[in-house]
């Protein structure tokens, strides 16, 4: 299954949350218990440095075991450190046997923060 385009705005120096629900096929929820998640966040998919890295081990991803829902969460203090203004990200689930889905992937782009 190839990975779902959906691209992103983040606003530079806000909380920046994204809730899914992954289903297969026919629109049941898969069972994420065992899984982890990860997500960066980079200028180009050539950078080197990632702007945002998430995982469900640093407490920027969260999954809901049979629900099959994904919380991502990016703090304030992570976003307002952003200072390009488009960059790439993907996320991808691995199994506990070890077999990484990329769910989405996509272009994102940077709202400019006015009050600091």
């Amino acid at each position: 299954m190839a990975a779902v385009n959906y691209d992103i705005t983040i606003e530079q120096g806000a909380t920046f949350q994204l809730n899914l629900v992954w289903k297969d096929p026919n629109g049941t929820a898969i069972n994420l218990t065992g899984y982890t998640a990860r997500m960066q966040v980079r200028e180009k998919v050539t950078s080197t440095t990632a702007l945002i890295s998430l995982t469900t081990e640093n407490g920027g991803i969260t999954l809901g075991g049979a629900a099959g829902t994904i919380a991502v969460v990016a703090a304030a203090t992570a976003t307002d450190d952003i200072t390009v203004k488009r960059g790439v990200y993907d996320l991808e689930l691995i199994s506990s046997g070890g077999i990484v889905t990329r769910l989405i992937e996509g272009c994102v782009t940077i709202s400019p923060e006015v009050t600091r």
